[in-house]
């Protein structure tokens, strides 16, 4: 299957309808005593029946069989996948920083390649969120993840993703992300190979697009470049072995059908995918440099309002011309904390170090920016207009500390020497005598 081969829907949000065989999809009705074709009518709520009509997410199925037809579950070991803030945990108050995860040369699928690298919140209370890295090198054969504990960000850092879930199949690749809601079933299949790519599972309040405010009605994210699948269903008999995370655990369970045997299916809660080369860039045409907030994507609110449950935030190629600036992020420390990824080319605040494959932890209040050598290039440069291209940088922000697992802290890619990249950042002061 290539990536030209797929159709897709257009739009973040939308009323989708689509079907695999014409008349699968009931008119005039959600529920008809006798479904067309034969098919079970199945409903699935991404939000509380009663939400309001513009956040209210749900999606009609129409399939050769429901998905309670389904074994008896047991459980399901993969000590690596972790959740939620761990009790008792010790949180370093220093930056942090990894150099690219090894993609292990085991055999690993998606499900048993994932590595949780921080965590924070609560699944239970439907709060907070967690930073992994999926390492993997086979496609998941005869098996499908079911994540009714949150929903799933992909952003693909090493080779390409096709995603088939129960409304059609997406292709992912570097520089693209995918946007899979809480209890939607998935294949991950891998087609080139080893992989390697970051994970936000958001135990929060679904993704939405930010607001706007004074931006005005365009720009940043647009809602027509997010893509949605059509319905493809699997015509196979062969079984399929589900894993089920429900609770912060893993569970299994055989099934004698596939569950991807949606026919047909309409409504706004859906697989999505998202090029970030589509993305609208908003910035400085005068003097300083922007919050970073004006790079943000997606957002999932808290009950705070302005302050994220977690968004996600991208920095994608673009024009840097601010005069009299210092052009990289400034030196700061944030109430938010922040879990960044490099997907290909060169960070500009960290021209050494942060690699691609890697990620760095700035917690709530702990101090970052660029380093020494990013200081000293900036502080000098010319102030021309200058083209930041070939670079892909993304950050998860939270509202709550990250706590590292035991993988980040004592797997072999924590960079011991971080702090050392601003060692050379003497002090300069030269006094004014009156």
């Amino acid at each position: 299957m290539t990536q030209d081969s797929l159709r897709y829907q257009s739009g973040f949000g939308n009323e989708f309808a689509t079907e695999a065989v014409a008349g699968a999809l009931p008119q005039g009705r959600n529920s008809p005593q006798r479904a067309p074709l034969a098919l079970y009518a199945e409903l699935v709520s991404g939000t509380a029946f009663t939400a309001p009509r513009a956040e209210n997410r749900r999606t009609w199925l129409y399939r050769r069989q429901p998905s309670v037809v389904t074994g008896a579950y047991q459980p399901y070991e993969q000590a690596w996948w972790l959740t939620g803030a761990q009790p008792h945990a010790v949180i370093p108050p220093e930056p942090l920083r990894w150099a690219p995860f090894e993609i292990p040369q085991e055999p690993l699928d998606f499900v048993d390649g994932l590595r949780t690298v921080v965590a924070n919140g609560d699944v239970e209370a439907q709060v907070g969120m967690a930073a992994h890295v999926y390492l993997c090198n086979r496609s998941m054969d005869r098996r499908a993840l079911v994540n009714a504990d949150a929903e799933m960000l992909l952003v693909p850092q090493q080779g390409r993703l096709v995603l088939r879930t129960e409304l059609g199949v997406l292709s992912v690749r570097p520089g693209e992300i995918a946007l899979l809601p809480r209890g939607i079933a998935f294949r991950v299949d891998v087609p080139d190979g080893p992989s390697r790519g970051y994970v936000c599972e958001n135990y929060g309040a679904l993704f939405r697009l930010p607001e706007l405010g004074p931006i005005g009605s365009n720009g940043l994210a647009n809602p027509r470049d997010f893509q949605a699948p059509v319905a493809a269903y699997e015509d196979d008999a062969g079984g399929c072995e589900i894993v089920k995370k429900f609770g912060g655990r893993l569970w299994r369970a055989q099934m004698q059908q596939s569950p991807f045997n949606v026919v047909a299916w309409h409504g706004n809660l859906a697989p999505l995918k998202y090029d970030t080369a589509n993305f609208m860039v908003i910035g400085s045409i005068s003097f300083d440099h922007p919050d970073p907030s004006i790079f943000t994507v997606l957002t999932s609110p808290s009950d705070t309002p302005g302050t994220a449950n977690c968004d996600f935030v991208i920095f994608p190629p673009r024009w840097l011309v601010a005069e009299d600036t210092f052009r990289p992020p400034w030196y700061h420390r944030n109430v938010m904390s922040e879990f960044m990824g490099l997907v290909y080319g060169q960070y500009d605040a960290k021209p050494q170090g942060f690699r691609p494959g890697g990620a760095s932890l700035h917690n709530c209040m702990v101090p970052h920016g660029p380093d020494a050598e990013a200081f000293d290039r900036a502080s000098g440069a010319p102030l021309q207009p200058q083209k930041l291209d070939n670079t892909l940088a993304f950050m998860f922000e939270s509202r709550w500390r990250f706590q590292p697992t035991a993988f980040a802290l004592t797997g072999g890619a924590l960079d011991a020497d971080y702090a050392q990249c601003w060692s050379g950042l003497a002090d300069r002061f030269a006094s004014r005598k009156t």
